[in-house]
């Protein structure tokens, strides 16, 4: 059971997977049930071809499993368990699976609003899933959402290539237009600005996460730290070329992920840390 859900997590993300390792081991059994959760519909709906009606098979087998009712899906029971002890709500979930939904028929975003609706479900409440798992206070609600928003605002730049062999586009279409962009497939001086006026949307995104960092304690933030410090290693990456997201995927490698992790980790005064890990 316990590899079969890492197995999923680690498909889905090398620098949420990685991370993770900083995590007491309680906190990374949870994270991870949460991802697989998450990385499962995904899955489905990212899928070529798409798998609808498995989409839909698992959604019924998910509620079913709220229900009470015994459902032979190690990930769903899992997450179920998850849900119940940390006190997930409902409509959390329920939004994030509208979410992964919309991913079967709807394929262009016009506006930021349109985005940002749908980041609400596919990432916003990802974060607040996390800030009860880390038994963060009530107060940080709104830099989880943030975290979580950052983070798909900046997979969205990333993988412009991977969403546009889908047919799908996150970005503004009518920001594109703005900026005379007739396809994320070019690489132009127009297209180089789009870009960076989204990573400048990003940025600013995550300045509003960090704001909550002084929140988490620190046996947790050096692994939340170190996740949003490789991404925005990644938007650097960007910025200096825009272009690359029509080439390849920008990620950090394992080792770089596990050296920042050090960093943040020796950055931390011995005593707060042990002081931390030991209450």
């Amino acid at each position: 059971m316990k590899d079969q859900l890492n197995a999923i997590f680690k498909r889905g993300s090398v620098t949420y997977y990685n991370s993770t390792f900083l995590f007491p081991k309680q906190i990374r059994r949870d994270v991870t049930k949460l991802y697989a959760f998450v990385r499962v519909f995904d899955d489905l709906v990212d899928s070529v071809p798409q798998r609808g009606k498995e989409f839909y098979e698992m959604r019924e087998k998910f509620e079913s499993a709220l229900e009470g009712e015994e459902v032979n899906d190690v990930v769903l029971s899992n997450f179920v368990e998850l849900m119940r002890r940390k006190k997930f709500e409902r409509n959390w979930v329920e939004s994030f699976l509208d979410s992964m939904e919309s991913d079967l028929h709807k394929k262009v975003y016009y506006t930021i609003d349109e985005t940002l609706g749908y980041m609400w479900g596919s990432a916003e409440v990802v974060g607040l899933m996390m800030m009860r798992i880390l038994n963060l206070r009530e107060e940080s609600t709104y830099h989880a959402r943030m975290l979580g928003r950052a983070m798909q605002y900046l997979n969205f730049i990333r993988d412009v290539k991977e969403d546009v062999e889908l047919g799908r586009q996150y970005l503004p279409f009518n920001e594109m237009q703005e900026f005379g962009v007739k396809s994320l497939k070019e690489c132009s001086d127009n297209f180089k600005g789009f870009i960076r006026y989204q990573l400048k949307r990003y940025m600013n995104f995550q300045k509003e996460a960090e704001k909550g960092y002084r929140m988490i304690p620190i046996r947790y933030l050096i692994a939340i730290k170190t996740a949003g410090d490789m991404y925005k290693w990644t938007a650097m990456k960007i910025w200096m070329d825009p272009c690359v997201v029509n080439r390849e995927k920008v990620k950090p490698r394992k080792r770089r992920v596990l050296a920042r992790g050090l960093y943040n980790f020796l950055g931390v005064p011995i005593w707060n840390l042990l002081y931390s890990y030991r209450i």
